[in-house]
């Protein structure tokens, strides 16, 4: 199914996208905002993902629960996605944590957090609830989803993907019957179980979730009277319903949006630092795997009105140029060579620049004679002229954030940090 088809149960759907995650991992990147909040792509936020998703899927009500550091999430979700109408059964309803169970207790787990809601959720009166991370990269067509849902007759149904047996750990690991019955769920393993048939992976939670309403709300209510439970859907609902056999696994595989059917599914967790510079950079590939430019699946967003990217100078040494890169609106760059990266909108580059697999964040300057290599460069930040960055592994660490694949995260603070010690 593609953009604009409605099926019965879609309509009968409201989706839930928990959007209130730290983001940790991700370093500095989180330390203003949400992870769902953070740029990607060149002019996108990851939350712009998922709901597209629902957007050209026929899910068009909408709950999106925040908690932390959501102020620039809720202004995006504000100025980018209010065109939906109430007058046609359309929302995207912000449900910020309201301390609803009690004057001590926001949300403290992703069951705890869609808990809280219920009495709104009732409100609606939706025979199913779909439920979704706010901070992964892909294309899914979720009324697919939902049909493979009804049909199995089951009560819970769990999306999943195959993943790398070595990164594994980081997720909710499933083992299915040959009926794509749940047998058995752990979440994020110390030692994750290998598929039978490969050898090299494991299959997947991707923290997307469809349930029958009132069968989610009872096990909800019963999950709030466990003195042990952590409230939370990997940790406990989801390995609760597996124990009693009623949860089914669909694969992702049958919903990818895919520009062609030899194309892989696409699908990222794009949690720490390396696994964001890396999906950044796969669109930078002649084909890139996610592919932005299907019209009929489109990605939406709020971006500012820019002026489109200007590249000037065209002399030997000092020749402005992009090369196997995404450049966004409002970008100028001057006399200087890019190549295999992302600059976000109205990123400023200065002359005599060598800019390589570099992912810069909306509004950084980079001063003249700079050298940058697997670089992640934060919002808003000013490299001073003839930086070096990307080279030399011990000063890199010495200055910035190195991760454990060698890419460096520079933020106005480290910069900040640098002059303060010049000085």
């Amino acid at each position: 199914m593609r953009n604009g088809e409605q099926h019965q149960p879609v309509r009968q759907t409201i989706a839930l996208i928990l959007a209130g995650g730290r983001g940790a991992r991700l370093n500095a990147l989180t330390e203003h905002c949400a992870k769902p909040a953070v740029y990607f792509g060149g002019k996108f936020r990851i939350i712009d993902f998922v709901l597209s998703n629902c957007l050209n899927s026929g899910v068009h009500r909408i709950g999106v629960l925040t908690q932390y550091k959501s102020h620039s999430l809720l202004r995006h979700l504000q100025h980018g996605w209010s065109f939906l109408r109430n007058e046609f059964n359309e929302f995207i309803d912000l449900l910020p944590a309201q301390q609803r169970v009690d004057e001590e207790s926001w949300y403290r787990g992703t069951a705890d957090a869609v808990f809280q809601n219920l009495d709104i959720l009732r409100s609606h009166r939706a025979k199913y609830l779909l439920i979704l991370a706010g901070d992964h990269v892909y294309k899914m067509d979720y009324a697919n989803l939902i049909e493979d849902h009804v049909a199995s007759g089951a009560r819970c149904t769990v999306a999943c993907i195959e993943v790398p047996l070595s990164e594994a750990s980081a997720f909710g690991v499933m083992t299915v019957d040959s009926t794509q019955r749940i047998t058995r769920f752990e979440e994020k393993p110390a030692k994750p179980e290998a598929m039978p048939d490969s050898p090299g992976h494991a299959l997947a939670s991707m923290g997307v979730y469809v349930f029958d309403t009132h069968y989610l709300y009872d096990a909800l209510e019963a999950d709030l009277k466990d003195p042990h439970s952590h409230h939370d859907f990997g940790q406990d609902l989801i390995p609760a319903m597996v124990a009693r056999g009623e949860a089914v696994a669909h694969p992702f595989g049958r919903s990818c949006v895919k520009t062609s059917p030899q194309a892989p599914a696409y699908w990222r967790d794009v949690g720490t630092v390396d696994a964001f510079w890396a999906t950044n950079i796969d669109l930078t590939a002649t084909v890139p795997e996610l592919d932005l430019y299907d019209q009929e699946w489109p990605i939406w967003t709020y971006q500012d009105t820019l002026p489109p990217a200007k590249f000037v100078f065209d002399d030997d040494g000092r020749r402005g140029m992009a090369v196997d890169s995404l450049v966004a609106g409002g970008c100028i760059v001057s006399g200087s060579s890019v190549r295999r990266s992302v600059l976000f909108t109205g990123v400023n580059i200065h002359s005599y620049c060598n800019v390589d697999e570099a992912v810069i964040l909306p509004g950084a300057v980079i001063g003249q004679g700079c050298r940058l290599r697997k670089v992640v460069i934060d919002e808003a930040c000013h490299l001073p002229d003839g930086m070096t960055i990307g080279f030399d592994a011990e000063s890199d660490a010495s200055r910035f954030h190195r991760s454990p694949n060698g890419v460096v995260l520079v933020t106005i603070a480290m910069v900040n940090a640098l002059e303060t010690v010049a000085a």
